[in-house]
């Protein structure tokens, strides 16, 4: 081997290769990890290096099951005229499947599966952010507020809902909304652990009595305007679209951020009026822009809660048509996240999964008694222009001397395209006093058209995905060799506070003294405007 790369030998051409090529290369591959290692700029150019500032954004498709991937990507490609493998950005990240069980039932509800996520234990069904034995649990949130993070919820339901609930509270109940807003204010023990608040639900932040700039439409039972308690308390408070786009997609807000932007739940994306309220991918930028922004000069990051909230609620209405339009304002929520993230110098991970499938989705259906056709038809959700919930509305509100000719042709023809409509139908559409069952009968001519089938108004038990991202290629690696596979639900939690460093075991103990029962604050929650079965479990 001496004689090889010995200089002098006029024969052998690896001598200058290695006194001067190789050195080039390695000189160049330093520049590259170097360059990598910044984070700056696309993040195709992932750094080996775990950084010890850190942005978590959760991800949590409400009721969203594989099938309802597959349904939603049909549709875009016939929306759009896409080839037949176009996919989701969420298709590009899939890594792995949760089980979703509950501690008391196979099939679980929102609160025990965002306890599950929030907490990293098993819990009943309707728990919020407590064990299976009523007691506080302290949950991700908290632990990354305690430890010096920012923190934030954006949903399109109340924010008081279960999954936002369950990160930022403690009670024994779902339905106790009213005692769920004060703790996100910060009455409980811990204070204010939450900097950035983005949803509906302002009917549970005052009294029916109260200022009338918030909507006379407040459902606390206990007079207390906190609305007005948290401007007092230096919170800066928005109300509706046009104090939103003040916000300049989050280059204008003063932390901390309480903003209400409906009385109950943000519209489906199918109904929503631009004008009126923003979209999940404008609240999304917005909360990453301002809490960016808030970290910019700390050597701790963020954690951020984001929910496709309203997959579940097309899913409990079995309305098809909907529940497409949810998953794509997901989809696109998701891609703004990943794109901030490509832009940013701090390692940021995505994490996106599901708390349970609703619906018993299927994207086939036998409409008769031969053997059943392999199809079916995304054209017809494509026609239908409006959800069931807002028809139905329509319908129950209509004050006009022709019922039926309303019913045909505003209705049936206008708003969803059907014409092969039969006389039984308008009969039952005007003559049936009940909402719920109105939009059931108007979301069922879409699905039997369309050849879709449900099993249930209620959630299943079927395994659900885990999608993940990373602007850093460790992060992404260790992401991977945590929860690809098969895995709990608590396992997604388990690593997240593993990520940040959180000892969940010390925040719970922080917080057990919080008052947590029914009897703290009385049940107003469940009341018919949210415009779906609300007796239930969502």
């Amino acid at each position: 081997m001496a004689k090889i790369f010995q200089r002098g030998h006029g024969h052998n051409k690896a001598g200058p290769f290695m006194r001067f090529v190789l050195p080039a290369l390695i000189l160049l591959l330093v520049g590259f990890n170097i360059a990598a290692g910044t984070g700056k700029g696309s993040g195709l150019l992932f750094g080996g290096k775990h950084s010890d500032k850190r942005n978590v954004i959760f991800f949590v498709t409400d009721g969203m099951g594989p099938t309802s991937l597959s349904l939603t990507r049909s549709f875009r490609q016939y929306a759009h005229d896409l080839a037949y493998n176009d996919v989701l950005v969420l298709d590009r990240h899939l890594i792995g499947s949760s089980r979703t069980r509950s501690s008391d039932s196979l099939v679980t509800d929102s609160a025990a599966g965002a306890t599950a996520f929030a907490c990293a234990l098993k819990s009943y069904n309707g728990a919020i952010g407590v064990d299976s034995d009523k007691g506080p649990c302290g949950t991700i949130l908290e632990g990354a507020k305690l430890a010096g993070y920012h923190t934030g919820l954006v949903v399109t339901t109340r924010i008081t809902d279960a999954t936002p609930g369950a990160f930022s509270a403690h009670a024994d109940f779902r339905s106790q909304e009213d005692l769920i807003a004060e703790q996100q204010l910060g009455e409980y023990p811990l204070g204010r652990q939450v900097d950035l608040l983005i949803g509906g639900g302002r009917t549970h932040f005052y009294s029916g009595n109260s200022d009338p700039r918030y909507g006379n439409r407040g459902s606390r039972k206990d007079g207390q305007n906190l609305i007005s308690k948290a401007e007092e308390d230096g919170w800066q408070y928005v109300g509706d679209r046009e104090q939103f786009d003040q916000l300049q997609l989050g280059r204008n807000v003063s932390l901390p951020l309480l903003a209400l932007l409906a009385d109950y739940d943000i519209p489906f994306d199918l109904d929503r009026k631009d004008e009126e309220y923003p979209s999940l991918e404008e609240e999304t930028i917005t909360a990453i822009n301002a809490l960016n922004e808030a970290t910019k000069d700390s050597d701790k990051g963020f954690f951020l809660l984001v929910e496709g909230s309203r997959i579940d609620h097309a899913g409990h209405q079995n309305d098809p048509s909907a529940q497409v339009r949810e998953v794509l304002a997901f989809d696109r929520a998701f891609q703004a996240a990943k794109n901030l993230a490509d832009k940013s110098q701090v390692e940021t991970i995505l994490i996106s999964t599901s708390d349970h499938e609703t619906g018993g989705l299927s994207a086939s259906r036998q409409v008769t008694k031969s053997y059943p056709d392999y199809v079916w038809y995304p054209q017809v959700l494509f026609n239908a222009h409006h959800s069931g919930e807002y028809c139905s509305k329509q319908i129950e509100n209509y004050k006009g001397n022709d019922k039926k000719s309303f019913v045909q042709h505003e209705i049936l023809e206008k708003m969803l395209e059907i014409h092969d409509y039969t006389d039984d139908d308008v009969n039952y559409l005007i003559n049936e006093g009940d909402r719920n069952s109105v939009q059931d009968k108007l979301n069922d001519m879409i699905s039997f058209r369309a050849e879709i089938g449900w099993s249930t108004h209620g959630h299943s038990a079927v395994d659900v995905n885990i999608y993940a991202y990373s602007n850093r290629r460790k992060a992404l690696d260790e992401i991977k060799d945590y929860l690809q596979g098969n895995h709990e639900n608590i396992e997604i939690g388990d690593y997240m506070a593993r990520y940040l460093n959180i000892d969940l075991a010390q925040v719970t103990r922080k917080v057990r003294d919080t008052k947590h029962s029914p009897g703290t604050k009385a049940v107003t929650n469940l009341v018919d405007e949210y415009g779906h079965r609300v007796s239930g479990l969502e």
